[in-house]
């Protein structure tokens, strides 16, 4: 045991080489000093790099949450009952923007959303990036959030604006370009704390994690992973689906109608062309495929809620939001608020 506070990056690092594992209050101070950026840029990719090399541990994972959210921005939503949707990423897959489609989807079915998201580290096109190519103007302003969540259902809380911690290490994980331990801590440490979590993951052991993280912290929550190793629903495979209540497995016809191909879900090859299938399927000019993973992310979402009776009620929901141009019309007045 040591502590970490104005521990050298050096010898932490040791400690790690050795096979040895950070206590919770341990990995909350070096990530702190991360964050105030009392180590450069060698010290913290070696850092991450120990992570990739080996499992991250729960009191890690803890700890890391713990010190992103003490030095996190506050934002206060509570009044609002909101729902954030999703994953940790780096599943490799280039997928359109599932999740934030999802979430438009949502908040076009009369359900708050505070979507937490940043650019894409280890694909083309993050939700960052995609709603700053439609024009989404970032910011951490409380009361600007909160108009946008009353008057269109939806905010979007872009994480470098919240969590220094973050922003520091932006351009290491880009280089990187590999999944690193900030794509797991991502869907933790949403500044809003939402009442609901939809949390996409990228592989059972992590689906494993994220249960007992959420367990304990006693909020609504469900728990995604493609059994073929996407960080959504993506209709390719059956899905794991974990919640407070247990686990089952489903499949892609009780989740979106059908099976759809992974060429069927791509997201092109840029940013901008990310952002043109977003706003097309938004505008009900999506593909059957695109149409039926991006309802099924949001009628999951919708169904962890509880405020339906069944998975299927959620869904008839989402395909109404979709349909009759709710979805889009929370999208154009978000925009219309910048």
């Amino acid at each position: 045991m040591f502590s970490a506070v104005n521990k050298e990056m050096k010898k932490i690092l040791q400690y790690l080489f050795e096979h040895k594992t950070l206590s919770r209050e341990e990995a909350k101070d070096v990530l702190i000093n991360i964050g105030k950026g009392l180590y450069n840029e060698h010290e913290v990719t070696a850092f991450m790099t120990v992570y990739l090399m080996r499992s991250i541990t729960i009191e890690e994972l803890q700890g890391f949450r713990d010190a992103l959210m003490e030095l996190c921005v506050k934002v206060d939503l509570s009044e609002y009952e909101t729902i954030d949707i999703v994953g940790t990423g780096g599943d490799g897959k280039n997928t359109f923007n599932i999740s934030t489609l999802a979430c438009f989807i949502v908040a076009g079915a009369g359900q708050k959303v505070a979507k937490h998201g940043n650019y894409g580290a280890s694909s083309i096109s993050g939700a960052s990036n995609v709603m700053e190519q439609l024009g989404y103007k970032f910011s951490n302003d409380n009361s600007k959030l909160k108009k946008e969540i009353e008057v269109t259902n939806i905010c979007f809380l872009h994480a470098p604006l919240f969590h220094p911690a973050l922003k520091t290490v932006g351009p290491i994980r880009k280089n990187l370009a590999m999944r690193t331990f900030f794509n797991m801590l991502g869907p933790m440490a949403n500044p809003a704390n939402p009442s609901y979590q939809l949390v996409g993951v990228y592989n059972l052991e992590m689906a494993r994690i994220y249960n007992y993280l959420l367990q304990l912290g006693g909020n609504p929550f469900t728990v995604i992973y493609s059994l073929d190793g996407y960080d959504e629903i993506s209709l390719t495979n059956d899905t794991k689906v974990i919640t407070n209540e247990g686990e089952r497995v489903m499949t892609p016809e009780q989740l979106g109608k059908r099976m759809v191909t992974a060429q069927d879900i791509n997201g092109g090859n840029s940013v901008e062309e990310a952002a043109k299938i977003f706003a097309a399927i938004l505008r009900g000019e999506g593909t059957w495929a695109q149409n039926a993973v991006a309802l099924a992310n949001a009628a999951m979402a919708l169904h962890c809620t509880g405020k339906y009776k069944d998975y299927n009620g959620a869904y008839n929901a989402a395909v109404e939001s979709l349909e009759r141009g709710k979805a889009n019309g929370c999208l154009k007045k978000l925009l219309s608020l910048q």
